[in-house]
């Protein structure tokens, strides 16, 4: 579950340190006071996209951390040990840094994540269901994917679809090698030509480079022996000679030295200086032996060199690319051979087939049972969502040949009253219809998932009075087993929750932040009373304020009518 959110610096929040509860909690407040913008930041801080428009005006940077308590799911340790993630006590901290030139940067558990891997961990410990979630649900894939995700079928799907691409490319493969047999063999026959002259060249990257340096030593030798005979001169060759200049004037430094013990320094200087001389004079003589002039060996790196680089300048390519080209050239051969034999790729296809038409049917065997349930979970709730004699269906339609998402098109069908019959979601229900829809199917699927916190944010925007009191007591009973955070504009849901915060927004200075308050009991009844009454709240919305939330409220304000 989220045990705390910490927010800087984002939209209108200037700092906000958040420690949650389980069960069920609500966010109440005015319109634009903030509510759903600390859902916004719990949504960047599990990888939601974002911009640097979140960043609070005036300010560098957002960021954005949510610590989770680690749910039992070895599947999710797994991926942490995979990554690298260290799991102390248990906890998760997801942390988000939005800059106010849009960088973005992530950590878990305090090792730097991308996106991707945010979102990863994300989806094993939050499930939100934005404002605009039931207008998703017109949509022919998030149908699907609702129905397969509630089958538990997700990771099938996405195998299916793979299987699918794999079939389709081995059966154009074919269609391919039918219709262009001939233009295939001449395009086959040049790759074959260039292979071979460039395996002829028998191209080493290592080598070229040593023989680049060879090249280079060959065509200066005249000048490298000549510069090594004169300074071997200067070093070493007669009384003048560098070394025994220094080697005499040591031997004189240190008997003075002798005498003097201020010439220490000086007789160390020169004494290093003499023998290193003297090394260099030894380096230089075995390096002077190894020079020699090779005029053969010169011509023939140089012929080699010619060859490397005229057929790298014939197929456009530095000379170190060639291993590449080649490689390419192999590839490209070997997928011309295969398209060369219609029948290989035939059968192949055949046999890629049979494999996809296995999983697609394991899928349509998870997907069946899944959608009768689905669909009488949804009508019992419609029957309390003052859609008596309403009913919901999700329809499995069979496919010919199939496709990416299976052998079946998955649509959500329903008629809002007994007099209608089953049409596509799409073209039946109004906004009101659609929103309680919308929340029953969000309802019921949210039921079976496994993730411990499920934030539904203004998801019952469009309904009231008792259908309200009824969406509450869903939200309370899904609380009873995972944490569940709803943000609401209606008394009758903030009624049935087990906590409740009110956002508010505050003046601090010329700027304007956002507030959140902890609601006690008899805060939570003049938010309840405001929420029932508007602006002017009255003894009578108290009292009807406390009868909803079931305390028995002693304040001497609303022991009789207004």
């Amino acid at each position: 579950m989220l045990r705390r959110l910490s927010i800087r610096d984002f939209v209108i929040v200037d700092r906000l340190e958040l420690e949650f509860r389980s069960g069920f909690g609500v966010l109440t407040g005015e319109t634009g006071a903030g509510k759903s913008i600390l859902l916004d930041a719990l949504g960047l801080a599990v990888g939601g996209r974002t911009d640097a428009g979140v960043v609070r005006s005036g300010r560098d940077r957002s960021d954005v951390s949510a610590e989770f308590a680690l749910p039992p799911s070895e599947a999710l340790a797994a991926w942490c040990a995979e990554q690298a993630i260290p799991l102390d006590d248990d906890v998760l901290l997801l942390r988000r840094v939005i800059e106010a030139g849009g960088r973005s940067r992530a950590w878990v558990n305090g090792v730097p994540a991308t996106l991707a891997q945010l979102r990863e961990v994300g989806d094993w410990l939050v499930d939100i269901h934005g404002q605009h979630a039931h207008h998703a649900l017109l949509r022919a894939d998030a149908q699907r994917i609702l129905l397969d995700a509630h089958a538990g079928a997700s990771g099938l799907a996405a195998e299916v679809a793979d299987l699918y691409r794999a079939w389709q490319r081995l059966a154009e493969l074919r269609r391919l090698a039918e219709q262009d047999a001939s233009s295939s063999e001449r395009q086959r026959d040049l790759l074959a030509w260039q292979i071979k002259e460039v395996e002829a060249l028998a191209f080493d990257p290592n080598d070229w480079e040593q023989l680049n340096l060879e090249q280079a030593r060959l065509a200066h030798a005249a000048g490298l022996i000549e510069g090594a005979d004169a300074t071997v001169a200067q070093l070493g060759d007669g009384d003048a000679a560098l070394c025994g200049l220094l080697t005499r004037a040591s031997s004189r430094i240190e008997a003075m030295a002798d005498i003097d013990a201020g010439l220490a320094e000086v007789r160390e200087l020169l004494a290093g200086a003499a023998i290193q001389a003297d090394e260099a004079l030894h380096a230089l003589r075995r390096y002077r032996d190894r020079l020699d002039l090779d005029p053969a060996r010169l011509d023939e790196i140089d012929r080699r060199i010619g060859q490397v680089t005229d057929l790298a300048r014939k197929y456009r390519v530095p000379p170190e690319d060639l291993p590449r080209l080649l490689d390419d050239w192999r590839h490209e051969l070997a997928t011309l051979i295969e398209r060369a034999d219609p029948a290989h790729l035939a059968a192949q296809e055949a046999k890629a087939r049979e494999v996809y038409e296995a999983a697609a049917a394991r899928l349509s065997a998870l997907r069946q049972p899944a959608a009768h349930r689905l669909s009488a979970e949804v009508t019992d709730a419609m029957q309390t969502l003052a859609m008596a004699g309403g009913a919901f269906e999700v329809v499995l339609e069979a496919l010919q040949y199939g496709n990416g998402h299976g052998l079946e098109a998955v649509e959500f069908r329903v008629a809002a009253n007994p007099s209608q019959p089953l049409r596509p979601l799409a073209k039946v229900v109004s906004g009101g219809e659609l929103s309680r829809i919308g929340l029953a199917i969000q309802v019921m699927t949210s039921r079976d998932s496994a993730t411990p916190t499920l934030i539904f944010d203004e998801v019952d925007v469009g309904i009231g009075g008792s259908v309200a009191e009824i969406v509450g007591k869903l939200l309370a009973r899904l609380g009873r087993d995972r944490q569940v955070l709803c943000v609401t504009h209606l008394a009758q849901v903030a009624a049935c929750a087990d906590w409740q915060w009110n956002i508010a927004k505050a003046a601090r200075g010329e700027e304007v932040v956002s507030a959140v308050t902890r609601l006690d009991d008899e805060g939570r009844i003049d938010e309840i009373a405001r929420m029932l009454g508007g602006m002017r709240i009255t003894p009578t919305t108290r009292r009807h304020a406390a009868e909803m939330l079931g305390l028995t409220h002693h304040d001497p304000q609303t022991s009789t009518e207004p």
